[in-house]
């Protein structure tokens, strides 16, 4: 669990030939007009790895940062099951369970990210957004444009530096165009 409630990890070395490798693919697709990032470190190297390449700004936006985990932050998967089973599996079954010491709950962050995507919806309408962020804001996008059920969350596989595409449109329906996209980081 690696959210916003612990340290703030820069990119790996894997992190930064892939935030090189999606870069390159965004560049080459050439429709990217705005960057908008996590404030979270590993989010805004990989927001400027694109920015570099596309000669633009990043603008940063609060509600676009990772859940926090509490007291999960900086553990496995496993660590948490064999220290905190209970508050896992409760976490597991409800979006309205927060993780054990304090985090946010998905529906919690769920109200936070549909605010960053109204603001950023109405600022650039009509334009083409790069939001840079992390797995949980990634799929709660996508369900919210899903009309999905919060348990969703927990159906959906994202790898890092993968790329999905939401469109919204001015009657405020979305449509999900692409999920998990990691094409770029193969050969």
């Amino acid at each position: 669990f690696s959210g916003s409630g612990g340290g703030d990890p820069e990119l790996s070395p894997a992190g930064r030939r892939q935030a090189e490798a999606v870069a390159t693919a965004l560049a080459a697709r050439g429709t990217v007009q705005e960057i908008v990032s996590s404030p979270l470190k590993r989010c805004r190297e990989t927001a400027e790895a694109v920015a570099a390449r596309l000669n633009l700004d990043v603008r940063i936006e609060e509600g676009l940062r990772e859940t926090d985990f509490g007291a999960w932050e900086g553990l496995s998967f496993a660590e948490v099951q064999e220290r905190y089973a209970d508050d896992l599996a409760a976490w597991l079954s409800s979006a309205r369970a927060t993780p054990t010491g304090g985090g946010e709950s998905f529906t919690t962050v769920a109200r936070r990210v549909a605010a960053a995507r109204d603001r950023i919806v109405s600022r650039s309408a009509g334009r083409t957004v790069l939001l840079v962020t992390h797995v949980t804001p990634i799929k709660t996008l996508v369900r919210l444009a899903l009309g999905a059920p919060p348990e969703s969350v927990f159906r959906m596989e994202l790898s890092a530096a993968s790329v999905s595409a939401v469109a919204y449109y001015a009657d405020g329906n979305a449509s999900v165009r692409l999920l998990n996209d990691t094409s770029h980081l193969r050969g």
